[in-house]
This record gives structure tokens, C-alpha cells and sequence, in this order.
């Protein structure tokens, strides 16, 4: 290649940064041209949403100004909606113009996945974006107000969470310690709230140790969840959701937190996918394409027992980080990286205050766990921006 190879990344997600900030720090001076385009001037942490979604925190502390991330002197940010991928001719359409690749990074996100339940996509709110949790919030502040206006209605007092993965669980536990500020604050009878968390698997927190699982139960049913586990939600409507046993839940407010597919435009691309996802090569890569690469909601890494690897914040970071070094390593002709996830543990928030987690082999709950919690927020804002921007945002 005689000229300087050009690499771009869709999306600013934690796999897109990451691979960014490592290729502005690894790549030589005019050894490749980088491009990161995002529809948003600013990176969201998805892992601090539920707060601002029941209105405990506030979004901005959830969002970093890319410009602030980068060195434009080594990465060009394009601010722009990515409207269609054509692999086959190295280009990107974005809505205002077309960006040629040499090396491609996918990392667009993901979308809810409804399982196709009826009504759900038209019905239920998402905590995918800064955008839509801040709908959120406002809403759930709505419903307070249009309940003093209507006192029979009690439907705008309940609200329907569908999943308890680790957003359901968290958003929950932030919900319920929101509740009492906002009863107060629209002189509500608290008993009148009710909160629904809808799971269709077996348990809560599927695959998660189940004697923390109990704990997190426990905690949030003494904050006033109502669990509805081993119940698939059937239907959503404008009304409120039928679920099994065609029982009817009147509620003005739900919130869809039961999956993630990929993005549709991989579909669209033309690439092989298993529910909008790319199971990608041991390097990260597309099957059939050696220069695109495919990191977070968009990717299916599969784990030694052949089942694919839930999509964190933490497997793409790692993925993003893997990505610029076999990147690199194409660029210059020397030995790419096999990714190997590694799990540094997990941890669950459930309000202010407790959580429940692993980290190696200890489990933690409590007040423990929400410190490591914050720990493992800290460490996050500590990679991508340095202590600067720790000190900005630590207070999570």
C-alpha cells in the first residue's frame, strides 16, 4: 500500500473509544489515517444509565465530550449518522457523505431486542441512549403530576420493568429509591406506587451466583418490588402489559430491559448474522473479511463451551483494545493478537448504597460491593481519560 492506510470506526461506544485511544497512542506519526465517526459529539457510559433514568443522578455525568478523548492532531472526529455499510466496496454512507476505508472497526451498538412480543417496540421505553433516559426520567416525573389530576387513575402510579438482567436490576433499585422523593414532592400516598419486575427466565440476574441473586431479591423486595419471575410478558400495549396466565397489568409506564440484538445495518451489509450479531474470527475479524473488524453489541464471541459471551461494557473494552493492536500489527506486518476474554468480575448495583458482585472468587454484597461499584466506575473514566477526567466525574 503505498499510501498511508486509512482506518475507520463506527461508533464511539466502549469498544470504538478504546480502540481509538489506543491507536492514537500506539501508531507512529503519519503511519495510518483514522477516522471515528458518532452520531453524538460525546461518549455515554451505558453502565451509569439507570441512574439518570430514575432520575437519582444526571445525565451529564453519564456523557463525555469526545474532543476531550482524542488528539485531533492523530484521530479526525466525524460527527455523523452512519446510514449504510457496503464491505464489498471498502466504503461507509454516512446522511451528509461517504467515508473509503482501508481497515474497518464496527462498533455501532446494539438494539432492543424484543423477542417479538407484540406491541413492545411501539410501547415500552429503552435505557439505551443519554437521549432516552432522559425521556424516561421525565416521564416517570409526568406521571406523578397527571395522578393528581386524575386520583383514579391509578395506572399512572405503576410501573412495569421487562427483564431482570443487570439494567432491569439496577434501574429498579434506583426507581425504588426515587419513589419516596417524588411522593413527596407531588404529595403521593407511597402504597399507591407499584413497581413490576417481569422476568421470563427461571430467576433474576440468569447465570449470576444465585446466593447473591437471593440477596438482591431480598433487598429490593423490602424497597417494594413486586417480582414476577418465570413470566413472559405476552403483550405490551398503550394500557399496560398481558402476561402469562393472561393476566392483565394496567401501568402507564414500561420499561423493556429483556435484550440486546445487533445493529441492523449488518444485516442489511449483508454479513452473516445471529440476531443482528457477527460471530466474529479469533482476532476479531468478520468471517470473509480480513480488514473489518467487529467489536461490542455487534459481535458473538463464543467461550470455551462453545456459548457466546454476554455483551458488557467489559468484553468490549477488551475487544477495543485487541482490535487497535491487531490493527497495528496488519499495519506493520507482525503477529496479530487471539482475543481471550478475560472476566475481572462483576458487579450489580442495587440503589444507593448496595450491590451485590464477584471479583475473582469472592462474593460481595452490601456496602462492599457498592464501593467496588464506584472502584470499577473510577478505573473506566481512569483508561479512557486519565486522572483529569476522574476527578471531573468520580463522584458516580
Amino acid at each position: 500500500m503505498s499510501r498511508i492506510p486509512r482506518i475507520v470506526i463506527l461508533g464511539a461506544g466502549y469498544g470504538g473509544i478504546l480502540s481509538a485511544i489506543r491507536l492514537q497512542k500506539e501508531l507512529n506519526y503519519n503511519e495510518a489515517d483514522v477516522t471515528l465517526v458518532n452520531k453524538h459529539d460525546y461518549h455515554y457510559i451505558t453502565t451509569h444509565l439507570h441512574m439518570p433514568a430514575a432520575g437519582t443522578d444526571n445525565p451529564e455525568n453519564a456523557r463525555v465530550n469526545i474532543l476531550k478523548l482524542i488528539d485531533e492532531f492523530k484521530v479526525d472526529f466525524v460527527k455523523s449518522t452512519v446510514t449504510q455499510i457496503r464491505p464489498h466496496e471498502k466504503k461507509v454512507i454516512l446522511e451528509d457523505g461517504t467515508l473509503s476505508y482501508d481497515y474497518l472497526v464496527i462498533g455501532l451498538g446494539g438494539e432492543a431486542e424484543t423477542f417479538g412480543i407484540p406491541g413492545l417496540k411501539e410501547n415500552a421505553l429503552n435505557i439505551r441512549s443519554i437521549n432516552s433516559v432522559r425521556f424516561i426520567r421525565e416521564h416517570i416525573e409526568y406521571q406523578f403530576a397527571k395522578y393528581k389530576r386524575e386520583p383514579d387513575r391509578k395506572d399512572y402510579l405503576t410501573f412495569v420493568i421487562g427483564g431482570a438482567g443487570f439494567t432491569g436490576i439496577e434501574f429498579i433499585g434506583e426507581l425504588a429509591d426515587r419513589i419516596p422523593q417524588l411522593c413527596k414532592e407531588f404529595d403521593v400516598d407511597p402504597s399507591l406506587v407499584k413497581i413490576y419486575n417481569i422476568e421470563a427466565a427461571p430467576t433474576a440476574l440468569p447465570g449470576f451466583d444465585p446466593e447473591l441473586v437471593e440477596y438482591a431479591m431480598k433487598v429490593l423486595t423490602d424497597k417494594g418490588i413486586t417480582f414476577k419471575i418465570g413470566t413472559a410478558i405476552k403483550e405490551c400495549t398503550p394500557e399496560g402489559v398481558l402476561i402469562a396466565g393472561d393476566e392483565f397489568i394496567k401501568a402507564a409506564t414500561v420499561v423493556w430491559t429483556g435484550g440486546i440484538r445487533g445493529n441492523h445495518m449488518l444485516d442489511e451489509a449483508g454479513f452473516e448474522t445471529m440476531r443482528g450479531r457477527i460471530k466474529v474470527d479469533e482476532h476479531l475479524r468478520a468471517p470473509g473479511f480480513d480488514n473489518i473488524y467487529v467489536v461490542g453489541d455487534c459481535s458473538i464471541v463464543m467461550n470455551d463451551e462453545g456459548r457466546p459471551y454476554p455483551p458488557t461494557a467489559q468484553i468490549a473494552m477488551q475487544q477495543g483494545e485487541a482490535v487497535a493492536h491487531n490493527l497495528i500489527a496488519s499495519i506493520r506486518g507482525s503477529q496479530m493478537k487471539t482475543f481471550k476474554y478475560s472476566n475481572k468480575g462483576t458487579v450489580a448495583s442495587l440503589g444507593k448504597g448496595q450491590a451485590i458482585g464477584i471479583v475473582g472468587s469472592r462474593k460481595l454484597k452490601g456496602n462492599v460491593a457498592a464501593m467496588m461499584k464506584k472502584v470499577v466506575d473510577m478505573r473506566y473514566l481512569y483508561i479512557i481519560g486519565g486522572i483529569p477526567l476522574v476527578i471531573r466525574k468520580g463522584r458516580f
